[in-house]
């Protein structure tokens, strides 16, 4: 889910959710946000300010399949896509473009939790439905949908600190520093870490990179050669690996990991060494789950109060996690794949369904 800081995320874990329906909501308008159905078919639009990261394209993809779907059925017209790396304020501007475009949907994976605000005012305004997917934001103008990213956070941490032993050394290679995902993963390690009296003594950002993942971890293991582990996640967990074999360190060394063939092709070639990891699924098809819920709320359905969390998000829950216990299983079901594939999953219309009265 990016942005760029020395570290990299997939439990399917933080926190996503969906956005109110209403054209002037309320904290309750996710539960509210169909006042009355209106007429297809409808202009969906996309906004994605990072395009450097293999999940962000799969994600895209998804959304684009969902879509394939719903104008087949003759619901939906046009998928507008902004999709071009943009800090904050480019992506303030990609949401205007999509606002003067006329679009019925905004679904967007948010920079930043809290500069869209004003720009999420605007859209809603004007009568668009806004999701924000991946990342949550704090305006209760919009729905957060996809999993808790502090509970992703927190189920890796937990599967490390086991590993790494109470008290032990350990660096962090996360993702960019200030957005929302790295920021809520971070939150939930944290609170495993200091449990467990686990000291980190360097943090990087990996930018969600691979190539920059494993620059960083050879930078961490030169100058920290007593550290017993490097906590990491996402596109960055690959280049980790890389820079531990490289030093030699791979069988007795620990790296959290990711739920991506990538990594995973090198974790089933040296598991029968003793490597050890983890990966939590983050799931790319929360952009398409999203368009399933956007098209629902279009039509006149409404969401059940129940399946809110504070007021305009649904969090769906993690997968189990990818550990050694469970590794051969899922890899024989994705070894085919291009190794930039992440483990995924869409929910279908009628898995929406569920959290909808």
């Amino acid at each position: 889910m990016k942005t760029n800081r020395l570290g990299i995320g997939a439990a399917l874990a933080a926190t996503a959710a969906m956005i109110a329906a209403c054209t002037t909501p309320t904290p309750e308008a996710a539960t509210s946000g169909a006042t009355s159905a209106s007429e297809g078919p409808w202009t969906i639009g996309v906004s994605n300010a990072f395009v450097g990261s293999e999940y962000r394209t799969q994600m895209i993809e998804d959304i684009q399949s969902v879509f394939d779907e719903y104008k087949q059925q003759g619901l939906v017209k046009e998928l507008v896509l902004e999709n071009a790396d943009a800090d904050a304020n480019g992506q303030i501007q990609q949401i205007r473009n999509l606002i003067n475009k006329r679009v019925d949907v905004i679904i967007v994976d948010p920079n930043s939790a809290t500069a869209l605000s004003a720009v999420f005012e605007e859209a809603v305004g004007q009568g668009i439905k806004v999701y924000a997917i991946d990342q949550a934001v704090e305006s209760t103008k919009v729905t957060n949908i996809g999993i808790d990213q502090k509970e992703l956070g927190k189920a890796s941490a937990e599967w490390f600190a086991e590993q790494v032993g109470e008290g032990a050394e350990i660096a962090v290679v996360s993702g960019t520093t200030g957005n929302p995902a790295t920021e809520a993963r971070w939150a939930g390690a944290k609170e495993v870490f200091d449990a467990k009296k686990i000291k980190v003594v360097a943090t990087a950002d990996g930018g969600w990179d691979q190539a920059t993942g494993q620059t960083v971890a050879t930078q961490l293991l030169a100058t920290y050669p007593n550290i017993k582990g490097i906590w990491t996640y996402d596109g960055m967990a690959q280049g980790v690996l890389r820079a531990v074999q490289a030093a030699g360190k791979d069988n007795s060394f620990v790296v959290a990991g990711e739920a991506r063939v990538g990594f995973m092709r090198m974790w089933s070639e040296l598991k029968d060494k003793g490597f050890k990891s983890v990966g939590v699924v983050n799931p790319p098809g929360t952009g398409g789950t999203a368009l399933h819920f956007a098209i629902a709320q279009l039509q006149g359905k409404t969401v059940d109060p129940a399946k809110i969390t504070d007021g305009h998000t649904i969090v769906l829950p993690l997968q189990p996690l990818l550990t050694n216990d469970t590794f051969d299983a899922e890899w024989a079901k994705v070894k085919d794949k291009p190794d930039t594939y992440v483990l995924d999953s869409v929910l279908t219309a009628e898995q929406v369904a569920a959290f909808l009265k």
